[in-house]
């Protein structure tokens, strides 16, 4: 399997990564109007090169932080910290996580399309063409 992850390189881990990202966003928007929620999201820099090997994971300090074991996600979730917070509590601000979900959804869907082309290359040569 070493082979393959060479030959797909860092964009196995970033699609996996942008994955989680997009559940985050989506519960995120799904609780917008959830009274005391807090909005959450990743370092996808951070934890890309933590995927890498390149730095280590955060440790968890809550049982409500998502666990070391996610497939695809080693660290800690990040609280994000609203513009203009609301009288209940909840931290989501609405039009930011739309903007977030759809910029990390074009960035998800550009990843599987590199590593679909590189697929079919493999499948091109494995068949001798």
């Amino acid at each position: 399997m070493d082979v393959l992850d060479k030959y797909f390189g860092v964009h196995g881990d970033a699609l996996a990564l942008r994955s989680k990202r997009l559940e985050m966003l989506a519960s995120n928007i799904a609780n917008a109007a959830t009274p005391g929620f807090k909005a959450r999201d990743i370092d996808f820099a951070a934890e890309l090169k933590r995927a890498e090997g390149g730095g280590a994971g955060l440790q968890a300090t809550s049982a409500a932080h998502i666990a070391q074991g996610t497939p695809g996600f080693g660290g800690d979730a990040l609280y994000r910290i609203p513009v203009q917070s609301s009288l209940d509590g909840n931290t989501v601000e609405l039009s930011v996580e739309q903007t977030k979900f759809g910029e990390n959804a074009v960035q998800y869907q550009t990843t599987l399309s590199f590593l679909n082309g590189r697929i079919n290359t493999l499948m091109r040569a494995m068949k001798g063409e």
